[in-house]
């Protein structure tokens, strides 16, 4: 399935949640006509039954009134008015006991009916008397019956009301985790590709890894920025190999030339051509002086290219004190008016070697270029922590600590002159970096008490016993 756009995701999103909470609404507003039509019945039925019944007292009233004045007077208007109160009972009784339906006591009031229709054959005083106590008696009973039947239809009702009740809580509760689902997935679509384009920047600021393949289930925005990503990657590699190519090449090519300049100052020195007047020895002294310098910026270059081209290092025991000793012999000359103090307080530590001897080329180099003339250079190598520590410091002017920040990328140089007037690439500082790095290590600058300038070198040490 291809998804729309992003904002037709969070739209279709946004509505999608929403269907649940519309029909939780809807089945509120159906509960709550439902209880207003059970409140208007139930309000009805009460007000009617209510009615009836002091309908059937009044009737009662005016039917043992009638029937005890003709039990007096005996004259036949006055039973022709208790035969119209008893049709008035009669009535009043037929309505009540068909809102009520399964009153007994409508049975009995038939039979005092029944018995006071003859009230003009009873001459019995007591015996009248007991038909209208009888009468009160079921008209009593009738009121509560009356109370019964309101207190059964309040009771289902309560019950009614409760079960609508729980629907209305489960409804809302199962309505709204739909809703949040929902909410969840709309979400879930959008921060999938968000996720992976943040892996897909961490791929490209770390250089490491594969980027994953172009998603096919993202909005089309997230899409073309992914795809975005994907061309500035291949952008960023073509753009790798053609500095590696040029660092490759300028390093090869300027080489030939190197080597024939060299090979003519050689021939010069030991007069194959003839021998030479002191202003060409002179001359031939700044040729060659040149060349050595222009030799020492081409090999620089080309350790640079070869440690860009470095994929993992191999890590072995190697004697520090033999390491140190064979680069402090090839730095004998620049060092021969300077003293070196080292200090090893360690035998063997666990290094690549040939990046180890590029971090000691580098910054002895630096040490003797920036360096006090005349001032001694202190190497030292210790273990702390399960880490081995290489201290190179020499005394001379301190690096202001705006620029230690960007002392360690490469083409970046000093602003003070160097002691032995040759023009650095700006690559040594970074060289050191970038060996350390691969020795899951890394270099700083400290302060020390003893010089003014102290590079310290970490690097774990975690195979060590």
């Amino acid at each position: 399935m291809r998804l729309g756009s992003l904002r037709q995701l969070t739209l279709g999103s946004f509505v999608l949640a929403l269907v649940p909470l519309i029909a939780l609404l809807w089945q509120s507003q159906h509960d709550l006509a439902k209880v207003g039509r059970m409140t208007s019945i139930e309000t009805r039925y009460v007000v009617t039954v209510v009615g009836l019944m002091q309908q059937l007292d009044a009737a009662a009233i005016d039917l043992e009134r009638s029937i005890r004045q003709f039990v007096v007077l005996e004259s036949n208007a006055v039973a022709d008015l208790t035969d119209n109160a008893l049709l008035q009972f009669i009535d009043a009784k037929k309505s009540l006991c068909k809102a009520l339906e399964d009153s007994q006591t409508c049975i009995r009031l038939d039979n005092h009916i029944s018995q006071l229709k003859a009230f003009r054959r009873i001459d019995d005083q007591f015996l009248m008397n007991t038909y209208l106590a009888s009468l009160n008696s079921s008209v009593a009973s009738m009121r509560g019956d009356v109370d019964l039947a309101i207190q059964q239809r309040l009771a289902i009702q309560k019950e009614d009301l409760n079960t609508m009740q729980a629907k209305q809580a489960w409804s809302t509760a199962m309505l709204v985790s739909v809703s949040l689902l929902l909410i969840l997935l709309g979400s879930q679509l959008i921060v999938n590709p968000v996720k992976k384009l943040k892996q897909i920047i961490r791929i490209l600021a770390q250089q490491e890894g594969e980027l994953p393949p172009l998603s096919t289930h993202a909005p089309r925005e997230l899409i073309g920025v992914e795809r975005d990503l994907h061309w500035l990657a291949e952008r960023l590699q073509q753009l790798e190999h053609i500095r590696t190519a040029l660092l490759r090449h300028a390093a090869h090519e300027l080489k030939t030339p190197l080597a024939s300049i060299k090979e003519g100052c050689s021939l010069l020195s030991d007069n194959v051509v003839g021998r030479l007047n002191p202003q060409q020895v002179e001359v031939l002294g700044l040729l060659t002086s040149s060349t050595q310098r222009l030799n020492q910026l081409v090999e620089k270059l080309l350790d640079y290219n070869l440690l860009l081209q470095q994929a993992q290092p191999t890590f072995a025991q190697v004697d520090v004190s033999r390491l140190l000793k064979e680069c402090l012999e090839d730095y004998a000359l620049a060092l021969q008016d300077r003293e070196v103090t080292v200090d090893l307080q360690v035998e063997t530590i666990l290094i690549d070697e040939e990046l180890y001897r590029r971090i000691l080329d580098n910054l002895i180099s630096n040490a003797v270029a920036h360096g006090a003339v005349g001032r001694p250079i202190n190497v030292s190598i210790y273990m702390k922590r399960d880490k081995a520590i290489l201290d190179v410091a020499n005394r001379g002017k301190r690096i202001p600590a705006e620029s230690v920040e960007k002392l360690f990328e490469p083409f970046t140089r000093g602003e003070d002159p160097r002691n032995d007037n040759v023009i650095g690439t700006g690559l040594g500082l970074s060289i050191v970096s970038d060996c350390a790095r691969l020795m899951h290590g890394d270099v700083a600058v400290v302060d020390v008490d003893y010089a003014d300038v102290c590079f310290r070198v970490t690097i774990p040490q975690k195979e060590m016993v």
